[in-house]
């Protein structure tokens, strides 16, 4: 039973990184069919970024009258629809329409699922699922671009994608009666868990809430400006080729993937705590290499370095919600914490933007080390924390 619900979690995770990054990789082709400007993707993305910390806000509610089972499947459903609905859209503000329920759908699977799993399996289980999501995200542009090499247009990718997440949707319906009994018969918990819906006021009030808030805040800015700039970094700053440079950013992203599959070996040895620690070291000599001035192989390196780096501490920072905060507590937790990571995630990257402008794109690693001390001081505190409830 446990295992047959883990792998409906798996292949939701992969559903849940296809659509992703599709747009950007669509995006080249889709604004001159709609005649907007190149810039206009920024704001279906702040569309789709909007509403899902608005569904993550929501999550708790949710999950708590009607299951994550139930949940999760009515998310999937609206997100499936709505990506089929951007495959007919002729219009840009057809786009935008089709956005609201797409960003509305991806948060509450995102809370839902990572407090599920948090809750009822080990550790390894969170790293590798969140690897899973990063072959779903790779994946999403391989599918865009076998569409469009083959002579067809990017409507048929968003449509081929909209019918994996249908497919989901099927699997997930047929599932529900796991969801169920898992929750009915908790081998994890010592007792049963009775999930509380807290306001925000409450949730502030808990030691520590603030911290782990924070410290998703930091994180996810941290990963996606990471990624986003770092190979215009190497191209302006290191003096690498454009299109050589563009390969070797996805070295990233590789190390993220790679690392969190590494992780799911190591995880339960080392613990939560350890594991954060261990990514925040890596990343910080990942980061010191990118200070040296050379053009040659050493920021790969350190790209790679920053992308292992970051595998393990979104996952350990999750897992390990329900015990610094309570099981009864984590839903309410989560669904704030995954606001907070996207609203690090969507304007972070485009501040930094800002600021290479008006300055200079060389204070890409002094904007990821501040985001990452800073995210060392919270999760100190959060360890604190953590190593008194085990005590």
């Amino acid at each position: 039973m446990f295992l047959a619900l883990l792998i409906v979690i798996y292949i939701s995770f992969i559903s849940l990184g296809l659509p992703d990054s599709i747009l950007g990789s669509a995006w080249p082709v889709m604004f001159s069919d709609f005649n907007v400007p190149l810039s206009y993707a920024g704001i279906i993305s702040m569309i789709i970024a909007g509403n899902t910390v608005i569904s993550s806000l929501c999550s708790s509610r949710l999950i708590k009258k009607f299951g994550t089972g139930i949940t999760t499947f009515v998310s999937v459903l609206i997100t499936a629809i709505a990506l089929f609905g951007f495959s007919i859209s002729s219009q840009f503000f057809q786009l935008c329409l089709w956005a609201i329920p797409y960003g509305l759908g991806a948060g509450c699977v995102d809370a839902g699922l990572n407090n599920f799993v948090a809750l009822h399996y080990k550790s390894r289980h969170m790293s590798w699922l969140h690897c899973f999501w990063g072959l779903g995200a790779m994946i999403g542009p391989y599918i865009m671009g076998f569409t469009l090499s083959n002579g067809n247009s990017w409507n048929m990718g968003y449509k081929t994608i909209s019918i994996i997440q249908i497919i989901l949707v099927i699997i997930l319906f047929f599932s529900l009666p796991l969801w169920k009994k898992i929750s009915n018969n908790n081998n994890n918990l010592e007792e049963s868990i009775k999930p509380k819906v807290l306001s925000l006021p409450q949730v502030f009030a808990l030691k520590g809430a603030k911290n782990v808030f924070i410290a998703f805040f930091c994180y996810c800015a941290l990963e996606s400006t990471a990624g986003l700039w770092a190979s215009s970094y190497l191209v302006i700053i290191k003096g690498l080729d454009v299109s050589l440079a563009a390969k070797f950013a996805s070295l990233f992203y590789i190390g993220i993937t790679a690392g969190r599959f590494l992780c799911g070996f190591i995880s339960e040895k080392l613990g939560d705590r350890n594991m954060i620690r261990l990514g925040q070291g890596i990343i910080f000599t990942g980061l010191i290499l990118l200070f040296i001035p050379t053009a040659s192989s050493v920021p790969l390196i350190a790209l790679i370095l920053i992308g292992l780096g970051c595998a393990p501490i979104y996952p350990s920072l999750i897992h390990s919600t329900p015990i610094i905060f309570g099981a009864e507590n984590s839903q309410s937790l989560i669904g704030i914490q995954m606001a907070t990571a996207y609203i690090g995630s969507t304007f972070m990257p485009s501040i930094f933007g800002f600021l290479s402008t008006k300055l200079s794109v060389s204070l890409y690693p002094v904007y990821l080390l501040f985001f990452l001390i800073l995210m060392i001081v919270m999760t100190e505190f959060l360890i604190k924390i953590l190593h008194e409830k085990r005590s």
